[in-house]
């Protein structure tokens, strides 16, 4: 903006004048707009209490008359009553039938040959009849004046419509204008002596306040981070401004201190990520391998014809966590952030199957539309994402002591992508959690680093994939993982 372009001093004395102004036109707009609002409000209430009173009227007309209360009889029923009716409310009042043909009015001028009464338009009667309100108010404007026309149903005691009333109404604002303008005159003959107050004081002040500033200016502008920097030691400062100059002399001698502290920090810390990084993914595999030793010694059986298959099933296991923590152990030992992943056109479906082995777990189970589907993944990669996202729908389950616990993954093919869905009834996420659940260090746990989640997202949208998650109406959470199908 061409106002910071000025200086300092230029810009304190404009920003003070603009502020008197905004403040006079927003409270002008703020006025003119509750001037509005409440003319409206006071019309709207005005023509309900009328068309209210009028109604009760025209019901205690139905119920005592003699006349069969039908619609061709209205015109007989009020033929003199609609009269006293004008008379007695002061409005006038028009009767038509459902079809919208005039039947009667207290305009008697209305009836006469050259001054027919027009028949109720069509969009009138949809809107009426489309109305939940059982009303409808058509707003008009004639030569600058404002109209409106109240419309309704006439009933009779069994709520049977019988006909429309129709009530005009002119909006008459004169009074409620008078006075807004004698308000707006009023603040406005106020506002204009702030303003030539606040001109004389704006001028003096803002030479006041930037008199020090402009002393010091030049030295702080050859104040460098890069370099040894000299404090500033000025003369004839006011005691608002010295405080600024210590703050900045503090600062330069904190710097000092601090330049020599940050390469030290910074490798620090990022040794300390590293570290925590690789702890948490040799973690990952260790447990599910340890769960997988246990399982399988507490049930092998050498004469069980099927040990040989369950043999090999638990070596495989092994190997393959084996392998994701030699690829982990690797890509420490040569500085890289994670095994660098390969990509591969995998059966999702058997790697699944392959990653939930090492649960023994009845709750768990895993349905999938084919017997084959296919992605672009790493093997490894994958396995880790499942391991970490079934291990923590686990541990939500146990935690909450679910008494019918239930991990339930779903795997289907749409028409340009794998869908896998890993539903749970655990405790779910907290709604304000939400948003931080992937971020690194987040965690709702008493133990880990809050490293897996985050982990496993950069792992799924490193394959073009995508991953989200939602908390189930009956309890629980679902995580959604989308795979590209491959060409």
């Amino acid at each position: 903006m061409a106002l910071f372009q000025h200086s300092l001093r230029t810009r304190i004395f404009l920003s003070m004048i603009l502020l008197i102004l905004g403040a006079s036109i927003i409270i002008a707009l703020v006025t003119i707009s509750q001037f509005k609002k409440e003319a409206q409000e006071y019309h709207k209430e005005r023509l309900h209490h009328k068309q209210s009173s009028i109604r009760t009227h025209l019901e205690f007309i139905l119920k005592t008359t003699t006349y069969p209360v039908e619609t061709e009889k209205l015109p007989l029923i009020f033929k003199d009553k609609i009269f006293e009716i004008k008379s007695i409310h002061n409005q006038e009042v028009y009767i038509y039938d459902l079809e919208g043909n005039p039947l009667l009015s207290s305009n008697v001028s209305l009836f006469l040959k050259e001054n027919k009464i027009e028949k109720i338009s069509d969009s009138i009667l949809s809107g009426l009849a489309n109305s939940t309100e059982r009303h409808y108010i058509y707003k008009f404007s004639e030569e600058n004046r404002r109209f409106q026309s109240y419309y309704s149903y006439l009933t009779d005691a069994s709520f049977k419509p019988l006909g429309i009333i129709r009530l005009p109404y002119f909006e008459d604002d004169g009074y409620l204008k008078k006075e807004l303008r004698a308000y707006i005159t009023k603040m406005g003959i106020t506002y204009l002596f702030l303003l030539g107050i606040s001109i004389w004081l704006s001028y003096f002040l803002s030479e006041y306040i930037t008199r020090s500033i402009k002393e010091i200016s030049n030295k702080i502008q050859r104040t460098r981070f890069d370099k040894t920097n000299e404090k500033l030691y000025p003369k004839k400062i006011s005691r608002e401004i010295s405080v600024l100059v210590n703050a900045y002399n503090e600062m330069i001698d904190e710097l000092e201190r601090s330049a020599t502290r940050l390469a030290v920090v910074e490798r620090e810390t990022a040794w300390q990520e590293m570290a925590k990084q690789v702890a948490h993914e040799i973690k990952n595999p260790l447990t599910p391998m340890r769960l997988t030793v246990q399982q399988f010694s507490n049930r092998y059986d050498p004469n069980n014809p099927s040990s040989e298959k369950e043999v090999k099933e638990f070596a495989e296991s092994l190997i393959q966590q084996i392998d994701t923590m030699a690829a982990i152990a690797t890509a420490f030992s040569t500085y890289a952030d994670l095994p660098k992943a390969s990509k591969e056109k995998l059966d999702i479906v058997e790697a699944v199957r392959r990653s939930l082995e090492i649960f023994d777990k009845d709750y768990i189970q895993f349905e999938t539309t084919e017997p084959k589907l296919f992605a672009i993944f790493d093997k490894t990669q994958l396995t880790r994402v499942i391991t970490n996202l079934v291990k923590n729908s686990v541990q939500s389950i146990e935690h909450n002591e679910i008494t019918d616990p239930l991990i339930h993954l779903y795997l289907e093919k749409t028409e340009s992508f794998l869908r896998l869905s890993i539903k749970d009834n655990g405790g779910g996420i907290e709604e304000e959690n939400m948003d931080k659940i992937f971020e690194p260090k987040f965690t709702t746990k008493t133990s880990g680093m809050g490293l897996g989640l985050g982990m496993v997202k950069n792992i799924v949208e490193a394959y073009d994939g995508e991953m989200s998650l939602y908390n189930n109406e009956i309890g629980g959470v679902t995580f959604q993982l989308i795979f590209p199908i491959p060409s």
